[in-house]
């Protein structure tokens, strides 16, 4: 069966919305609302850490921004759940497999790695 796991952002798609997004991490960090944006990327660049494990899994990844989820999975009974979270969609259902709490108290791309391979 074939399992995907999908991270939803809690921020919208588009070169403008990530511009803003880079902004708010420098002058505002401490009220920016997308706590996996933080773990896997930095300011600009893509955490270390979590790349190398994104790159070396054998785990089907597949990363959307909320608008984007929204125009895939328009019929979904899991849109009007908080973001950002992450889900496993496996024999064409959609299931929670880490949580907006669960990604909130993560510090570090480390915590949701260990996370993610403890569920799988």
């Amino acid at each position: 069966m074939n399992t995907k796991i999908i991270f939803i952002y809690n921020a919208n798609s588009g070169l403008g919305n990530s511009m803003l997004d880079s902004a708010h991490k420098i002058f505002s960090p401490s009220t920016y609302n997308c706590n996996l944006c933080d773990i896997t990327f930095g300011v600009f660049t893509e955490n270390t850490v979590w790349k190398k494990f994104r790159k070396e899994t054998d785990l089907e990844f597949v990363f959307l921004h909320k608008d984007e989820f929204e125009a895939m999975y328009k019929g979904a009974n899991i849109l009007n759940t908080s973001l950002p979270i992450i889900l496993k969609e496996e024999g064409g259902k959609l299931n929670s497999f880490i949580s907006t709490k669960e990604l909130n108290a993560f510090g570090e791309a480390e915590d949701l790695i260990k996370a993610i391979k403890s569920k799988v």
